[in-house]
């Protein structure tokens, strides 16, 4: 699926996000019986720490921090679009006992946003992409500027904790994740990046050799490419990776063979993988006033949700 911007400018900017309070190393996660796999092994990969819930903390007042400041620089948004990779994260706990269905069904969205008085603005809220989060609620924020009057902007938040019990790693994958909290603009308003197309694969198998993961990004970068009809041989280009499998990345910069190409995982060692929220600590970091320089994301969600987008920098002094 191909999303191309280029009937009307979209930006995207104001990122901002939380962690869990409490990060531990391998050991004491091994030790607190948080982890599937070895502690070799995901220090092989390159994994060291990850963060996760305080006893004081909750998923929901994680998110508020982000979101509050995120609408403290945005205009009155037109609506919200949130997305979470568990789906118990979505949808806060209840009494089982409880019969009115108002009380059982309380969704995350609606509570944050009760508590931040916005219960007069529409939402949406998806989990299904997994990880890929980041490009699903850009598309659908892309997909309401795009076509909705008006220049109020869309305001797009993810969210995550391991539901109780559940170890924070995965020990087939060997991914190590961190509980986060994010959000951004989605803007007509010129700051931050500009949103030039998406390109986005999704398949139902629950299992997808690294291989073709590798393929497929590669196809699907050079793909949009093409469309856009940049020249990204000659521009310097950025390109976002998600905290997980640096090897299969390395080879798709190596694939690409791009002579100007910043590659980028930030922050492996000390926060581990932070779902949907590591685009957009990254995008925040390395954004520098480079005015038209090329960033490529890269999003890899559960089974095959696979989705690559081109950004273009805005200087933030003009």
């Amino acid at each position: 699926m191909m999303l191309l911007y280029s009937d009307r400018a979209i930006f995207i900017h104001g990122f901002d996000y939380r962690l869990g309070s409490v990060q531990r190393d391998l050991e004491e996660l091994k030790a607190d019986k948080c982890l599937l796999g070895t502690v070799e092994a995901l220090d092989r990969i390159g994994y060291r720490y990850n963060f996760s819930l305080g006893n004081d903390e909750s998923l929901l007042s994680l998110a508020r921090h982000p979101l509050s400041q995120v609408l403290l620089r945005a205009r009155e948004p037109r609506g919200l679009v949130f997305q979470h990779s568990f789906a118990e994260s979505a949808v806060l706990t209840y009494n089982v006992n409880e019969t009115n269905v108002a009380l059982r069904t309380r969704y995350f969205a609606a509570e944050v946003m009760r508590e931040l008085q916005l219960d007069h603005l529409p939402y949406l809220c998806s989990f299904a992409s997994g990880c890929a989060g980041f490009m699903s609620v850009l598309s659908t924020a892309g997909g309401l500027l795009s076509t909705s009057l008006g220049d109020e902007p869309a305001i797009c938040v993810m969210a995550d904790s391991n539901p109780p019990g559940v170890p924070y790693d995965m020990m087939e994958e060997r991914i190590l994740g961190s509980d986060h909290s994010s959000a951004f603009v989605v803007d007509h308003e010129q700051s931050g990046y500009q949103l030039l197309g998406i390109n986005y694969y999704s398949t139902t198998r629950t299992k997808v050799p690294f291989i073709e993961i590798v393929k497929r990004t590669v196809q699907m970068v050079q793909e949009l490419a093409r469309c856009l009809q940049l020249k990204s041989t000659t521009s310097d280009v950025v390109i976002h990776y998600p905290n997980i499998f640096p090897d299969a990345w390395k080879m798709v910069t190596r694939y690409l063979q791009l002579p100007h190409v910043q590659h980028i995982m930030d922050g492996m060692p000390d926060r581990a993988h932070c779902g949907a929220t590591d685009p957009v600590i990254s995008l925040a970091k390395f954004h520098s006033n480079a005015s038209g320089r090329l960033h490529v994301v890269v999003n890899y969600g559960v089974g095959l949700h696979l989705g690559v987008c081109f950004l273009k920098e805005q200087d933030a002094n003009s």
